[in-house]
Formats: structure tokens, C-alpha cells, sequence
């Protein structure tokens, strides 16, 4: 990933607050029998440990289907999981000025690094954490104790993962490199009442000016 300096996340509590906020990720493998393997899941952050070696403490914990995590070959190779925050197109007719062409405004995580396949019991612990960390947002949490012999029979076929990053490439392209008064027009138009509105990505590049 190209990756400026103007746009580089180098705040490790930025990294970890995007992993917690956007814990739907991409898993991407290089096999050896399978070539590319991407899919799709929920990734958490492992708060209790560190144990990376970018600086970053930034250690997470996900799960596949079994048959997944073999097309992965996983714990055999090194991976890629990504994370995308907010993202949103940016019409050039919001600057109100010229020369502008069309962007996308994004902010997206890349964590690399090898996999540690975990036993049953570790694997149920992170079907539990992920269960929680859903359902705590809600009035009434439901808990996966509630079906727990049902879940432990399922959980069979689940493959749970502990990855200490040893790459983290973090990056938020919020239309720092124009002046503020265009920015302020983007972010504007990103919270109007228009094709493109999108809120949260206004809300993240006002975030950005804070930072700087």
C-alpha cells in the first residue's frame, strides 16, 4: 500500500481504535496448494498481551470454519488482515475551486504477520470474546452460555487464531494535502443531505484536524 507520510497512523491507541470500531477484516493468504485465499470475518483485539514487534501492541484474535482456515493453510504462512474504517467517493465539485479531479477519502489498517492456530479450549474463548463484544452494546446481552452444550458441539468446526503483528501499515487519505477551507467544504458536503453523505467519514477527517 502507498503510504505518504501526510497520510501515515503511526498513534498505536489510533490503530487499536480502529480495530476496535471495524472488526470486520479481511484475511489474506499466500498458500502453497490454494495460491491467493481471502475471507471475510470478525477480528478482535487480544487485550491481554502484546507481543508484536512494530511497536503498536497490537495483537488480535479471530476464528474461521475449519475447512477456511485449511484452505489458508493457516500457521503455515504469513498472513494479511485488513481493516477499512470510514471510506467515501469525493466529488470534485465540492472544492469549489479547479483543477480537481474525483477521490476517495479511507482509512485502513494492514496488520501482517504469522498466525498461532489455538487448541479447542482457546478457540471457544474467542467464540465467547466475540459474542461479547457484539452483544455488550445492547440492553439486554445475550451470552453464548445460554446454548453452551449447542456451542461447544459447533465450535468443533472452528479454527481460532492468535496473530501478533509484526507488519501494521495504517493510513487515513482525509484530504490533509488540500487547504482547510476545501477540506471544510468536503466535510460539508459529506454531512448534507446528498447522494454522497456519509457522516462518519466527515466525522473521522474532523478527527484528523485535532490530531494534527
Amino acid at each position: 500500500m502507498l503510504n505518504q507520510e501526510i497520510f501515515r497512523i503511526d498513534d498505536p491507541g489510533r490503530i487499536r481504535d480502529l480495530v476496535r470500531t471495524h472488526p470486520w477484516a479481511t484475511l489474506v493468504s499466500h498458500t502453497d496448494r490454494n495460491g491467493l485465499v481471502a475471507s471475510h470475518l470478525p477480528v478482535l483485539l487480544d487485550d491481554s498481551r502484546g507481543g508484536d514487534t512494530t511497536g503498536t501492541g497490537l495483537t488480535l484474535l479471530g476464528h474461521l470454519a475449519r475447512t477456511d482456515a485449511e484452505l489458508h493453510e493457516l500457521g503455515d504462512h504469513d498472513v494479511v488482515v485488513v481493516f477499512h474504517g470510514p471510506h467515501g467517493y469525493i466529488s470534485p465539485t465540492w472544492y469549489e475551486e479547479t483543477p480537481h479531479v474525483p477521490t476517495w477519502n479511507f482509512v485502513v489498517l494492514h496488520a501482517g504477520g504469522r498466525p498461532q492456530v489455538l487448541d479447542a479450549d482457546e478457540t471457544y474463548g474467542v467464540l465467547t470474546a466475540t459474542v461479547d463484544h457484539f452483544e455488550d452494546r445492547l440492553p439486554h446481552p445475550w451470552r453464548l452460555k445460554e446454548v453452551d452444550a449447542y456451542a461447544h458441539r459447533i465450535a468443533s468446526a472452528v479454527t481460532g487464531f492468535r496473530l501478533a503483528a509484526t507488519r501494521v501499515d495504517a493510513k487515513a487519505k482525509l484530504s490533509q494535502d488540500e487547504h482547510e477551507e476545501v477540506s471544510r467544504r468536503v466535510v460539508r458536503a459529506l454531512e448534507s443531505d446528498q447522494s454522497y453523505t456519509h457522516p462518519d467519514l466527515a466525522r473521522a477527517m474532523r478527527e484528523t484536524w485535532r490530531q494534527q
